[in-house]
């Protein structure tokens, strides 16, 4: 039973990965707390799980030509760097406080997504301002990967802003993005000790099976219904943790 249903929760973050361009923390770590674990190890798991997401998701994107490197690359190398600190982010924090802090990343998200505007057409991204990508991977890969997020939750809106494109535009390079994120954040983790690795491979693992038809789902999907579908998610997880917090904490 135990092995169907981190099965179940790894195709559904695949799928996630593959539409929103998140590494799929946030359906991972609400229901790996859930099912008893804290909310440190639940973000070992996710992280572990995004690594095989990510790569996977990156590859059919670059094989449909659908990611431009020209921006990904310094988003994803300020999420290296941000991400090598995940693990004493995790250590010194209690776990109420990462979690409060994972609500309002949402509640930020939420923000951004409502206020970028959407065209049902692709639009041509502004100027590459390197630098503001980079600084944007690395402070999203501190926090992000603390909380087990791949940085999605952050890097869509933002990226989506800054360049004047579509969050479905920026699906690609924020799943390129969670490659250097969650492999630099994996390792800290791990030598931290937050890393469960069975729970982390086996939902890795079937989470491949759900990023090829997120992609799919993703290149048919016009942008404005993109747009609807991710704030619709964000309202979904912030019930999730309000829930959780309550049952954890104040119950």
């Amino acid at each position: 039973m135990e092995l169907i249903i981190l099965a179940i929760y790894g195709i559904v973050a695949g799928i996630l990965a593959g539409i929103f361009g998140i590494g799929g923390g946030i359906i991972i770590v609400p229901s790996m707390m859930f099912f008893g674990f804290d909310i440190k190890n639940a973000i070992g798991i996710s992280v572990m799980q995004m690594i095989f997401s990510s790569v996977y998701g990156s590859f059919l994107n670059i094989r449909a030509k659908l990611l431009d490197i020209r921006i990904a690359i310094f988003v994803g190398l300020g999420g290296l760097c941000g991400a090598a600190f995940s693990g004493y982010v995790v250590d010194f924090f209690k776990p109420l406080y990462l979690e409060i802090a994972f609500m309002l990343i949402c509640l930020y998200s939420l923000y951004k997504a409502l206020k970028t505007k959407t065209t049902q057409n692709l639009s041509t991204p502004k100027e590459n301002p390197k630098l503001f990508l980079f600084i944007i991977g690395f402070i999203t890969g501190i926090f992000a990967i603390s909380l087990g997020i791949g940085g999605g939750l952050l890097i869509v809106p933002a990226v989506s802003y800054a360049l004047g494109i579509s969050t479905k535009q920026v699906v690609p390079i924020s799943l390129f993005f969670v490659i250097f994120s969650s492999f630099s954040g994996f390792i800290s983790l791990a030598l931290h000790n937050y890393v469960n690795y069975k729970e982390g491979l086996i939902v890795g693992a079937f989470s491949l099976i759900g990023v090829f038809f997120g992609t799919k789902i993703n290149k048919k999907i016009s942008p404005k219904a993109h747009k609807i579908a991710v704030i619709i998610l964000y309202i979904i997880i912030l019930c999730i943790m309000i829930k959780n917090i309550i049952q954890t904490n104040l119950l």
